[in-house]
């Protein structure tokens, strides 16, 4: 129950992070503004490391943590923030919607986490809930040459999901998040010109997006999620991603008044569906032997 608290706690924030990031890149851009969610995550850990030590890396480990930093925070951030400047919601939904799907597959070959019958067809009816949610939205369901960006974007962090798993062995997950912050916000400085004569011509409000995105969806939600991703099988964690787009709209209906159609209802029970199937009878249970009286 503490796993799935956490994971609630992570698909909340990062589903409450999708208006502020359309209204902050209309007014800074998709460079800027992602730069400023970053550098603000990266300082919510840097005030965190005066408090509390944040033990330095292990020198083997510092390029392989770097490279999981460019591919979870780098590579899907920019991807997701320039590839929905003209994707539509929607659309952006059902393509990250694969991460679960490709997280399941390569657990089994790299980490033989292995579904049943019950769990790969949770991640079935999962995806198509989703797409049945992208087309329901109002937006409709439409493809452009920038949905390359957030196919990259999926296909990074499902990477990143996977091969972080061997570290928890070696760090905690405020380590680990802030390592991979640090390291993933480094390439985005390439953003930084003209950035501050944006920060002081915007409007007070977008700016504090920014620093909302930067505080609870970026440091403390990957937090959560690397806390609950310590605890379970990656291709259990990572079905419930499924729940995001429609736990988004609903946010939406109640944040700016964009009520959910029929279809996004059906297809956020059919996500719904899929997720427990996938965590409630997905997992293989390990045969277990009988051992023989004397």
């Amino acid at each position: 129950m503490k796993t799935y608290l956490l994971v609630a706690v992570t698909l909340l924030f990062w589903s409450s992070s999708f208006a502020g990031l359309r209204q902050g890149i209309d007014f800074y851009g998709a460079g800027h503004f992602v730069l400023l969610r970053f550098l603000t995550a990266s300082a919510v850990f840097l005030i965190f490391a005066c408090f509390k030590r944040i033990h330095l890396p292990k020198k083997e480990d510092v390029w392989k943590l770097a490279g999981l930093g460019w591919l979870g925070i780098t590579t899907y951030h920019i991807g997701l923030t320039f590839g929905e400047k003209v994707v539509p919601a929607g659309a952006s939904a059902l393509i990250v919607a694969a991460v679960p799907a490709f997280t399941a597959v390569l657990s089994y070959f790299l980490f033989k986490e292995k579904l049943n019958a019950f769990g790969w067809s949770g991640i079935f009816i999962g995806f198509i809930g989703v797409a049945i949610i992208s087309v329901g939205n109002e937006n409709g369901l439409a493809f452009t040459g920038h949905a390359v960006l957030i196919l990259i974007a999926a296909i990074a962090t499902t990477f990143f999901f996977i091969y972080q798993k061997p570290f928890f062995t070696r760090y905690n997950a405020i380590e680990l998040t802030a390592y991979f912050t640090w390291f993933g916000t480094i390439p985005m400085l390439v953003f930084l010109p003209g950035f501050f004569e944006t920060v002081s011509t915007a409007p007070v409000s977008i700016t504090l997006s920014g620093i909302y995105l930067g505080v609870l969806p970026s440091a403390i939600a990957y937090i959560t999620w690397s806390v609950a991703l310590s605890h379970a099988p990656a291709s259990l964690i990572t079905s419930t991603l499924y729940i995001e787009p429609f736990i988004a709209i609903i946010i939406a209906w109640f944040w700016i008044g964009e009520a959910p159609t029929l279809l996004v209802w059906m297809g956020g029970f059919l996500t719904i569906i899929g997720v427990i199937m996938v965590n409630a009878y997905g997992k293989v249970k390990p045969a277990v032997t009988e051992r023989k009286a004397g």
